[in-house]
């Protein structure tokens, strides 16, 4: 964990907001294991945060050395920038470890994208991170109206989907999301980003607010693993989206669904309030990733 505050305030310009340490039945229960003890650091950028969680006990497992952006299991989030050669030589500064080759430019011909920049790279324990910038026109108004930083915030996560009408089933028909934009990337400057050779198709979608989702779905090459059956939430390949529902009164009772499979037996009570909500419950989309449901 000092690690990783250490990468996430150094290199991106992320502040800790709160670090703490939980355990007991309630978070055994939520996260599927048996013995649970967490530190869970909130950093935060921007308008935006992320959850940093460390697994005292049990331990996971690494994510592996090979894993490719078209592997199921794939997911970023993208941070926006105010200038992408600045940025890029920041993260050259500080080493990273590259996935994508460099900084690559969505060409004209792509109307729907054309002039978005954007570089993918890892954090230290190996999660697939990126770097955007939206010119003038591009992506949400408010990246056009921040001023001053290099790392402005958090506009998306992005997911690895196999079928992309499969997960607007679960996403929008279910959660309730709504369709943003879509983009087909193809040509030498996506495979140098995603370091992946072929297409992939890009579903926006956005919830009421909040960074949004992105469906990744590669129409070429169709080699993308699947997500590991047997994957724990304390797995370095489990990420968790947080969605914050006005009411989860339709998820206490389990039921056997298509679209989703539980990975908490039901809605959990938190009276304490320490993760910041009364009631969670954690679940895995089609293709396996994490999504966390919670109400304040």
């Amino acid at each position: 964990m000092d690690r990783s505050i250490e990468f996430y305030s150094k290199v991106l310009a992320f502040h800790k907001v709160s670090d703490q340490e939980v355990y007991g039945e309630q978070y055994d229960r939520l996260q599927g294991l048996f013995g649970v003890r967490m530190r869970i650091v909130i950093m935060q950028l921007g308008d935006e945060a992320i959850e940093l969680t460390e697994y005292l006990t049990p331990k996971g497992r690494l994510i592996p050395e090979d894993s490719k952006s078209n592997d199921l299991w794939f997911q970023h989030i993208a941070i926006v920038v105010s200038d992408m050669d600045t940025a890029y030589q920041k993260l050259r500064a500080f080493k990273v470890q590259h996935v994508s080759t460099a900084p690559q430019t969505i060409p004209g011909w792509n109307k729907s994208a054309a002039g978005i920049r954007a570089f993918y790279f890892r954090d230290p324990d190996r999660h697939n991170l990126e770097i955007i910038y939206f010119p003038e026109g591009k992506g949400d108004p408010k990246w056009q109206n921040l001023k001053g930083g290099l790392f402005l915030g958090i506009d998306h996560t992005a997911i690895a989907v196999s079928n992309t009408t499969r997960s607007l089933k679960f996403y929008r028909d279910v959660l309730g999301m709504k369709i943003a934009g879509k983009s087909l990337n193809y040509g030498p400057e996506q495979e140098h980003l995603n370091h992946v050779f072929g297409g992939v198709q890009i579903t926006a979608l956005r919830a009421a607010s909040g960074p949004g989702i992105e469906f990744l779905e590669y129409l070429a090459p169709a080699d993308g693993r699947k997500t590991p059956q047997d994957l724990k939430a304390n797995d370095l390949l489990s990420w968790q989206t947080t969605i914050y529902a006005e009411d989860l009164s339709d998820w206490d009772v389990p039921v056997e669904h298509t679209l989703y499979t539980l990975v908490s037996s039901t809605v959990i009570e938190f009276p304490g309030r320490k993760l910041k909500f009364a009631k969670g419950i954690l679940l895995r989309d089609p293709d396996g990733h994490g999504v966390r449901l919670v109400h304040k």
